[in-house]
């Protein structure tokens, strides 16, 4: 069976005057049930047995994650947690006055995945692509200064902004909405500027 490959447009990041491009796969959902169904099929197993081992492997994959281990699976990948800030919390920040949170409100708030280099080869090795299409950017109905505007105006009313509000406000997609903040970041004359790392990172208006 043949995987299809996209052509994905993407911002001009590099002030060339250009838009990028990278290439990705077309995906094709493919249900819990199915999966199991066929490695039953192609393992010769029971299906009850694999459901068993892998209720199994979730079950203590999360249990050691949440002890603090990162756990690696040998031709699958290395899983640990990641932590976060309560959604309704202001992020920490090491400024003089600034107060650090308590246990209470920090979280876990994803799984951290890197595949196995195993893992990676032979998917290659059994992937043929073939071509599927083009993807071209969705250009914004609002102007950068109306999308400004718009993110100055929300941050008004609420104590800070995160990506999926500039998405909201914008209509831009995430990885233009994330692009298009960090710039606005670097930019004094922006008015806005960012606090916090990586995921865990929000903008604020700048103090006066």
């Amino acid at each position: 069976m043949y995987a299809k490959y996209i052509k994905q447009e993407i911002p001009d990041l590099n002030g060339t005057g250009q838009t990028q491009a990278y290439y990705r796969m077309e995906l094709t959902p493919k249900s819990y049930e199915e999966f199991v169904s066929q490695c039953a099929r192609e393992g010769h197993t029971d299906e009850s047995t694999i459901l068993g081992v892998l209720s199994l492997v979730s079950e203590k994959l999360a249990l050691n994650m949440a002890e603090g281990f990162s756990v690696k699976l040998n031709g699958i990948g290395t899983f640990n947690a990641k932590l976060g800030v309560r959604d309704d919390m202001l992020q920490d920040a090491f400024e003089e006055g600034e107060r650090s949170h308590n246990a209470k409100s920090i979280m876990v708030t994803g799984v951290a995945y890197r595949a196995d280099n195993d893992l990676i080869w032979n998917t290659s090795r059994k992937c043929t692509l073939e071509r599927g299409g083009v993807s071209r950017l969705r250009k914004p109905e609002l102007s950068l200064e109306e999308r400004i505007q718009k993110a100055k105006e929300f941050l008004e009313k609420n104590s800070f902004m995160r990506v999926p509000d500039y998405v909201r406000l914008t209509g831009l997609s995430r990885t233009t909405a994330t692009q298009e903040l960090r710039r606005l970041a670097l930019d004094p004359t922006s008015g806005i500027t960012s606090r916090g790392i990586r995921s865990q990172k929000f903008y604020v208006l700048c103090k006066p």
